[in-house]
């Protein structure tokens, strides 16, 4: 009995410590990458509005086959909503909330807890035929869900993601 009272006390001496640190770990997030595609930027632009090609370069997207996915209304315009279903990434939505033409797609990502995040891709010619491309996230986790972000960093898929879309739209 006093070896499982020890246990339950390190337990929650452990979650205490946790809670705690959360406290201090920002709740505020952002995360951005980007990277130079040897492509006109209205090619690029053309090709990224559409959130279903994220299935073709997209980390998450390509992490799972077997995802469930549904559409409504018209992709590549404001209101289009991608909503997925996953055993490895759980469930949720990305809905295209803006369009500044030729030059950036604002969307907003619910999974399902705490406010959605805002994604966004911001296309710019950087020289004839090359163009800059940056995605990012930004949004606000609450507690005590923030403290996850000092295990994970989402520029790394935002990376390894951009790699791909680079060789998609380069072959």
């Amino acid at each position: 009995m006093k070896i499982l009272k020890k246990i339950v006390l390190a337990l929650l001496i452990l979650i205490a410590i946790v809670l705690i640190i959360a406290l201090f770990v920002p709740k505020n997030f952002k995360s951005e990458k980007t990277i130079i595609i040897n492509k006109p930027k209205n090619e690029v632009f053309e090709y990224i509005r559409y959130i279903k090609n994220q299935d073709n370069f997209g980390v998450w997207q390509l992490s799972d086959p077997d995802m469930k996915k549904t559409y409504e209304g018209t992709d590549g315009t404001v209101g289009f909503k991608y909503s997925w279903k996953s055993k490895k990434l759980s469930e949720g939505s990305q809905t295209i909330t803006a369009i500044d033409e030729g030059n950036r797609v604002d969307s907003e990502l619910d999974f399902g807890f705490g406010k959605p995040a805002k994604a966004y891709f911001i296309v710019k010619e950087k020289g004839q035929d090359q163009t800059e491309v940056t995605w990012g996230i930004t949004g606000r986790t609450p507690y005590p869900f923030n403290i996850m972000s000092l295990f994970y960093d989402m520029g790394n898929d935002f990376r390894k993601g951009l790699e791909n879309l680079k060789k998609e739209l380069e072959k």
